[in-house]
């Protein structure tokens, strides 16, 4: 007897979550499983009902269930000269579901009852095998409809099923008549959890935005402050964290209202779930390139980036639109509509792009502490060591929080942990913060901001050859090299003018 059934099976190949608690089915086709004919209805995690809550809003009442609404199974006329066995609905918590299927004297799992288990009297024939379970006699929810001869449309009875356990609820609409060809569902089922109609495993998310919103606030308020009050001293660099934060305010407050809109209506809305990916992307990719730059040294060192800025800008710009893609399908598209080498296919660019990121920014970043240390600019280098510290610290962070994400789903094949899942992205967004808030700090507009600014005043030539900095010890003078002498001084002059800006930025200090 194989211990996986065929139900298992059709978790593996089907479980997803949905875009909206609101589940619609537009003529959805059965596909061929095992001995049975399935349609995946929905997959959402659903806390039990509560007597009372906090939330005032309409569709918070306490109540949690799983309604049925207009649920039609339509068949081709040609096909219509005889009477259908039932096609059923099955609803079932996630730790039930080997409670679904059944086997003859130890032979392969099947979904629809066979003539040799419907002989031992366990299972009606042509019907679904089910057993109650252990810890809720009630479940799991079997019901259905079939089709009278000469009739090509049967309607499943409306129904609202209670959930007053917490849990992972599937649903599948299944048939086991060969003979149905070519027959489709459609209408709708609606999900709701005790605080609104938000699927279980995004309610956290809501929270969790609104927390975000107030963070990207006050981090505002403290660069908005001091923007404000050294607004002549402000250079390039700032101007570019100060558009870094702007979009991440405008994203986390899009976020939560997506999220609370949906939680009210039971639809997501498409405008405000694309407008706060759109911001979403554009506040990663300008964050990435700020960190490049800045490891680059523009705005610190260097007035420009020279020829490297479309370099840069095309580097930003396909990370944009790799991303871009992959957040429109995950947030507006159905993601259940994707087979895993789809998402493979949208995740593996973003993903090498980010490498890419990782990889030039580290290679920057040592060579600009490298020149740094040699011109002995020791405000800047000081900053620039905190700037990498971090960095390095976030990097290792995240390569560890991936190895731990991965595990957690490889443990996590039938998203049982589904109360937990909303801390993997939210995770993403807090490190991101935490380093935005450490750049802030670092170069935070201030009176002293030309302390760690470019001076245009000849005194950081940051792309000169290293050559002219070299120093030789002097040896004794032959009368032969007099007449050398000239041309020597001018060249120890230019060293000294290099020197001297040093010594200018040192007393800074």
């Amino acid at each position: 007897m194989h211990r996986v059934s065929a139900l298992t099976l059709l978790l593996l190949l089907l479980s997803a979550a949905t875009d909206a608690s609101v589940h619609t089915y537009s003529a959805d086709k059965f596909a061929d499983k095992g001995n049975a004919f399935v349609v995946h209805g929905g997959s959402e995690g659903i806390y039990s009902s509560a007597p009372t809550l906090n939330d005032t809003s309409s569709a918070a009442n306490g109540d949690s269930y799983i309604r049925f609404e207009r649920i039609t199974f339509r068949r081709n006329k040609d096909f219509t000269n005889f009477s259908s066995l039932p096609i059923q609905a099955v609803v079932f918590e996630v730790e039930d579901r080997e409670t679904i299927g059944g086997s003859a004297y130890g032979g392969q799992r099947a979904v629809c009852c066979s003539s040799d288990l419907a002989k031992l009297g366990v299972c009606t024939e042509g019907q679904v095998i089910h057993r109650p379970s252990a810890e809720n006699p009630d479940w799991p929810k079997v019901f259905g409809v079939a089709f009278d001869m000469d009739e090509d449309v049967a309607v499943l009875p409306l129904k609202s099923i209670e959930i007053t356990t917490t849990g992972m609820y599937n649903l599948y609409f299944i048939h086991c008549d060969p003979r149905l060809k070519d027959i489709v569902v459609e209408g709708k089922t609606v999900w709701k959890n005790p605080s609104g109609y938000l699927p279980g495993r995004m309610a956290p998310m809501k929270i969790f935005y609104q927390f975000m919103s107030f963070a990207f606030v006050f981090l505002g308020i403290f660069w908005f402050s001091q923007y404000a009050r050294s607004w002549k001293d402000v250079f390039p660099l700032q101007n570019c964290i100060t558009a870094v934060i702007t979009l991440g305010m405008f994203e986390m407050a899009l976020w939560y209202f997506d999220y609370a809109e949906f939680n009210e209506t039971g639809v997501r809305p498409m405008g405000t779930t694309i407008w706060a990916v759109t911001f979403g992307t554009v506040k990663r990719t300008v964050a990435r390139m700020v960190i490049l730059m800045v490891s680059m040294g523009y705005g610190v060192v260097r007035p420009t980036l020279g020829g490297l800025t479309s370099k840069v800008l095309m580097l930003g710009g396909t990370f944009f639109l790799a991303s871009e893609v992959l957040e429109l399908v995950e947030n507006v598209g159905a993601v259940s509509d994707l087979s895993g080498k789809a998402r493979l296919f949208l995740v593996l660019p973003s993903a090498v792009l980010d490498v890419f990121f990782i990889l030039w920014i580290f290679t920057s970043l040592s060579a600009t502490l490298n020149k740094l240390q040699a011109r002995r600019m020791l405000v800047k280098l000081d900053i620039y060591r905190k700037f990498t510290n971090a960095l390095a610290v976030a990097v290792i962070v995240s390569v560890g929080w991936i190895c731990y994400e991965l595990y957690f789903k490889s443990k996590d094949i039938y998203n049982e942990k589904w109360q937990n899942a909303w801390i993997i992205p939210a995770f993403w967004q807090v490190l991101s913060f935490s380093l935005l808030c450490i750049i802030c700090v670092l170069w935070a507009p201030s009176q002293n901001s030309t302390r760690y600014a470019y001076r245009d005043d000849g005194s950081e030539e940051f792309d000169r050859d290293e050559t002219t900095l070299t120093l030789i010890k002097p040896s004794p003078i032959s009368s032969k090299e007099v007449r050398s002498l000239p041309d020597e001084r001018s060249v120890q002059g230019s060293n000294n003018g290099v020197s001297n800006g040093d010594l200018e930025e040192d007393k800074t200090e």
